[in-house]
């Protein structure tokens, strides 16, 4: 059995779609290949990490909405599709539920028999555009209110004949070596949207907070703007702070992987602290805290909501979770 994945965008929905490749590698036979389809930003980490892919396949759609009709644009898109239809599929899972991510399951070249699957109709603050349940073969029904990572897992037990699943969550499809150990904790304060971001102020305060507590602090950036935030933020936590160098995306899974814990806003970043088991604290500004947080497990918690939290709630919520890190693990926590 060949399955092609159609899960574009974002980073965090991306890495919230691991688990329903875990369950499904579980569910089918040994010998099942996976493809995957994403945008071409995030193709390099699960090049990179996943290697229960058999193929990762980039798409530019934000890229190329920009020009559509360029001649380098209509090429690239030529190139897509011949990579796109390389391959026979027995079955086509459209996790992204999107008339965009629905044009390319219908665009991959089916197997005799094979068919396509995605949501048959909407979830309470999740992505989705009616029509997609018309371009597909399987629309498969939803809960008018879930969780997003459990969204995926749902779909794809439904669509592929096993039991859905609420427990067991499981990222082991994400492998990554950890480089550069130094027990930092990392400030993930980037992200694309606005209403995402949390004030330099209380970053510092946090900051300044684990320092004291001898934990030294490592702050990501990945744009000229970011690179400025994480140069003030180091300069105001003062000694044992520092801004990392810019890196792609497996180099910075590998770096976050060296790390003893993550403090991040509402973003891909944060996501990938979950899949990698760290102790993590994750920041919202906005009612979505309930479908889109850390799920299961008591060291990686979700703080906020409609509105963005004080720097207290958020050090509560650090200083728990870095108890119970240890406490899972049965070793004492560090002074």
């Amino acid at each position: 059995m060949r399955l092609l994945i159609v899960k574009l965008s974002s980073l965090g929905d991306v890495i919230q779609t691991l688990p329903a490749l875990h369950d499904m590698r579980q569910a089918l036979p040994s010998g099942t290949v996976f493809d995957w389809v994403v945008e071409e930003a995030f193709a390099p980490l699960l090049q990179a990490t996943v290697p229960g892919l058999a193929r990762v396949i980039p798409v530019a759609q934000r890229r190329w909405r920009k020009t559509p009709f360029s001649p380098a644009v209509r090429a690239e898109r030529a190139r897509f599709t011949q990579a796109l239809r390389a391959e026979a599929y027995d079955a086509v899972i459209d996790f992204q539920g999107l008339i965009k991510s629905a044009l390319i399951a219908r665009r991959a070249r089916l197997a005799p028999g094979g068919w396509r699957a995605t949501y048959g109709n909407g979830s309470e603050d999740c992505g989705y555009e009616w029509p997609v349940r018309f371009m597909v073969e399987q629309p498969q029904p939803m809960p008018p209110r879930i969780h997003s990572l459990q969204r995926y897992r749902r779909l794809a037990a439904l669509a592929l004949g096993y039991a859905p699943r609420e427990d067991g969550i499981c990222y082991d499809e994400l492998q990554v070596v950890p480089v550069d150990p130094d027990g930092s904790v990392m400030l993930v304060h980037g992200t694309t949207r606005a209403d995402n971001e949390w004030p330099l102020a209380q970053w510092a305060e946090i900051g300044r907070r684990l320092a004291a507590q001898g934990l030294p602090v490592s702050v990501p950036q990945a744009s000229n703007a970011e690179a400025e935030f994480a140069r003030q933020l180091c300069a105001a936590i003062g000694p044992g702070a520092s801004v990392l160098p810019r890196m792609g995306l497996p180099a910075l899974a590998a770096r976050m992987a060296g790390c003893v814990g993550v403090i991040g806003v509402d973003s891909g970043l944060s996501h990938l602290a979950v899949a990698l088991d760290l102790p993590h604290v994750q920041i919202f500004s906005q009612p979505r805290i309930w479908r889109a947080g850390p799920l299961g497990i008591n060291y990686q918690v979700a703080v906020g909501g409609a509105r963005a939290p004080e720097v207290d709630t958020v050090w509560q919520a650090w200083q728990s979770v870095w108890r119970s890190f240890h406490a899972a693990r049965d070793r004492p926590v560090p002074a």
